[in-house]
This record gives structure tokens, C-alpha cells and sequence, in this order.
């Protein structure tokens, strides 16, 4: 796997847009953790993060709000949607950010695991799962009047929002 996904500049944000940021570089670190604070934080059965140094990045609007999950970690998330948007290690050298947040999560590779003792046991076979459509497909009656009423911030840099 090439590194290239790390050199690339890219932006991200919250569900609402009260919350953007711009990462400079990534490490090389994306992940998924399955630990039992992780899916607490997230509401969900994993995180999927990858670290951006300090120096990397930048709040372009708004600032996030943080929860001390222990007394060595925080959680950043939006005040506003509570959309979670990192891991801090008090002290570290780097956020570890939510991949979900990045406007293009799908160019930014899953490549570790962590916190496997947690990992819920319908995840180990996924692959075999019945595939049952697309959110189009499945709910086509829905669609237009979600879309044509959307209040989410679109996956790229606004002037302001809304």
C-alpha cells in the first residue's frame, strides 16, 4: 500500500458545519478500535481514526468541544450535532482523528486494528452478510424529501454555513 494517502491536504468537518478543520498531512496510523471506550464514544461497534499531528492541522470554524473520557484522554466532538471528531492523549503529539469526519473518508485507507478484546462478533462475518441495496434502492419514497430538506454540511470548504 502506497503512502501517498498521507501527503494529501484535505478538510473535514461536522455533520452541522459548526465544526471544520484542515489536515495538512496524516500519519500513518488509519485504524479501526473495537475497545469498549471507543464504541461508547463513537455510539457505534468501532472508531475508525487516523492521527494528524498538531502542527498538521488547523480549526477553520468553530472549535470542538471535549469530554475528558479518562484522565489521560479527551474526546473532541460538536457542541452543536454532537458529531465525535477525535481522540486527544493528553499530552500526545497528535489528535487522532474520526476518518468519517474528512470529506473524502473513502481515500483514506483502514489499515490496523485495535482493541480486538471488543470487537463485536457479527463484525468477524461481515463479508458473508446479505447485502440488501442502497439507501436509494430501499427507502425511495424517503429520499427526495430527506435530500430536498438536508440540513447536513456538504463534504467540502463553505464560506459559511448555512
Amino acid at each position: 500500500m502506497t503512502e501517498a494517502y498521507r501527503y494529501l491536504a484535505r478538510s473535514g468537518g461536522c455533520q452541522c458545519g459548526a465544526i471544520r478543520f484542515h489536515a495538512a498531512e496524516l500519519r500513518d496510523n488509519p485504524h479501526v478500535c473495537y475497545c469498549r471506550m471507543c464504541q461508547k464514544a463513537m455510539g457505534n461497534l468501532f472508531a475508525a481514526l487516523v492521527g494528524v499531528r498538531h502542527h498538521h492541522l488547523t480549526w477553520t470554524r468553530g472549535e470542538p468541544a471535549e469530554f475528558m473520557s479518562s484522565d489521560l484522554a479527551a474526546r473532541g466532538y460538536c457542541r452543536d450535532c454532537g458529531t465525535p471528531l477525535y481522540y486527544r492523549a493528553i499530552g500526545g503529539e497528535h489528535l487522532s482523528m474520526s476518518i468519517g469526519a474528512f470529506d473524502d473518508p473513502h481515500n483514506i485507507p483502514i489499515l490496523y486494528q485495535f482493541g480486538i478484546e471488543g470487537r463485536h462478533p457479527s463484525l468477524l462475518h461481515l463479508p458473508a452478510i446479505e447485502e440488501v441495496g442502497t439507501t436509494e434502492a430501499n427507502m425511495p419514497d424517503e429520499v427526495g424529501p430527506i435530500r430536498e430538506t438536508n440540513h447536513q454540511h456538504p463534504d467540502h470548504d463553505t464560506g459559511r454555513w448555512p
